[in-house]
């Protein structure tokens, strides 16, 4: 998931600087979309993760 999202920054980096202001404004949306929702997984992983078998 991390890397769609900095594959998207890139893709709206790219079309920044080549002056495609929609497709950069978009490839940026999805970039932050994909960043935060991967974000939000990561903590719901960390938090519910350590949370092992304690049965011996």
């Amino acid at each position: 998931m991390l890397t769609w999202a900095l594959t998207f920054l890139v893709v709206a980096i790219i079309a920044a600087v080549l002056g495609f202001g929609v497709i950069a404004g978009t490839a940026a949306s999805i970039a932050k979309i994909l960043f935060f929702v991967f974000l939000v997984l990561f903590v719901i992983t960390l938090f519910f993760g350590r949370r092992g078998s304690t049965a011996t």
